[in-house]
């Protein structure tokens, strides 16, 4: 599958079959967490691979009932593979904190950005676009109480010192992509409201 094509197979996916998905298959999908970015090599990502059912079964019990409730398919419990995603944030004070790292008068730099939540997304995004090469769906959960996600992180054994940003599920989908596809197309913002060229005039 060429980039372009991934690209187009990115999508949340709330519909899935009950089909396995090979553990090779998996594999292939959590090794892109070595590709991901994290500011100065921090290496803050840690993935939980979950596909044992009754701990499937405890993690939609806790997230699956808001979308019961709002009309959704029951997609949580379906999707065969859930990968826990967490962050540590400690690796990035850490490494700021090194020679090369820290500021002329030794303190760790501000961070007015966060970057440990901005490479957790980045992380989801590749997670994704690998998921698609495979030819799989994926979709992504994160509680707004946070009680429910503390109870997510429980289930998830993520080691001390990581917090879980989400739970992105896995599976072969059962939705129809080009209904999706359709729905979404009339909600799409056109590219000049996202995008601002502030170029030199000349063109490219």
């Amino acid at each position: 599958m060429n980039f372009t094509d991934v690209m187009r197979q990115r999508r949340m996916i709330r519909k899935y079959r009950q089909d396995s998905v090979s553990a090779d298959v998996v594999r292939r999908i959590v090794e892109v967490v070595h590709r991901a970015p994290s500011a100065g090599f921090s290496q803050g990502h840690h993935i939980a691979v979950i596909t044992d059912p009754g701990r499937r079964a405890r993690l939609a019990a806790i997230a699956e009932p808001w979308y019961l409730q709002h009309g959704y398919h029951p997609w949580i419990s379906q999707a065969p593979v859930h990968l826990a995603l967490g962050i540590k944030e400690a690796a990035y004070h850490d490494r700021y904190r090194e020679p090369d790292k820290i500021q002329d008068d030794g303190a760790e730099i501000p961070w007015p950005v966060p970057f440990w939540w901005f490479d957790a997304g980045a992380l989801l995004i590749l997670l994704q676009l690998a998921a698609a090469n495979e030819g799989l769906g994926s979709g992504f959960y994160s509680p707004a109480a946070p009680s429910e996600l503390t109870a997510l992180a429980d289930v998830a054994e993520l080691p001390d010192g990581t917090t879980l940003t989400g739970i992105m599920t896995l599976g072969y989908t059962s939705d129809d992509p080009a209904d999706r596809t359709s729905r979404l197309a009339s909600r799409r913002k056109p590219t000049s409201e996202l995008v601002t060229w502030l170029d030199d005039g000349k063109g490219s």
